[in-house]
């Protein structure tokens, strides 16, 4: 979802951009200028002398200036280290006894636990996505059902077998998971 929301949001923001700056060189070029546009002509300027000191005298100006600005640069910066936060996790730390510890692959988690899930009957395919941190990883499984294939009881063996063997091999005290199940496209049957 964060990368559909990006590309919404980059997409926004250049259109914006490109469509102000084109105005611009365009009136700066010398074309003619529709009745509405702020700007009279090739001459005019961005923000007129009146234009900037008309509320520099009102004690309100500043810091609601101030405060706008600032909470723009939070979001940029939020927005800016979002990118950089992983969706899946790349390792678990599993206790090994000794006080060290050891690091189990996300990705061979993931794929143990997809494997396991996908061999159950009724399921077509099955993936696995790792989240959270690597003391306390959360699961994601998404199933792709046969049209024969019982909802309840196919989750109630991904959770008794492939949920169960995956937090007891990796030590971890609970494993939470979310499943979400899709039934596979198939035609209708004849009946005769």
């Amino acid at each position: 979802m964060r990368s559909t929301v990006n590309r919404v949001l980059l997409a926004l923001a250049g259109l914006v951009l490109v469509a102000v700056g084109g105005a611009v060189l365009a009136i700066g070029l010398g074309a003619s200028v529709p009745s509405w546009s702020p700007w009279d002509g090739k001459t005019d300027v961005l923000l007129s002398a009146a234009d900037r000191h008309r509320w520099r005298d009102e004690g309100w100006w500043w810091p609601v200036v101030i405060a706008v600005l600032a909470v723009l640069v939070v979001l940029a910066l939020w927005w800016f280290f979002a990118q950089f936060r992983r969706g899946r996790l790349t390792e678990v730390l599993v206790d090994s006894g000794d006080g060290e510890g050891a690091q189990l692959r996300g990705r061979a988690l993931e794929g143990v636990l997809a494997a396991e899930s996908g061999e159950l009957d009724g399921v077509a395919r099955a993936q696995a996505m790792l989240t959270g941190r690597r003391t306390e990883p959360r699961a994601r499984l998404r199933l792709l059902m046969e049209p024969h294939a019982a909802p309840l009881g196919t989750l109630n063996a991904v959770a008794d077998g492939a949920l169960a063997h995956a937090r007891v091999s990796a030590g971890l005290d609970e494993l939470p998971a979310e499943v979400r199940l899709k039934a596979v496209k198939h035609r209708a049957e004849r009946v005769s």
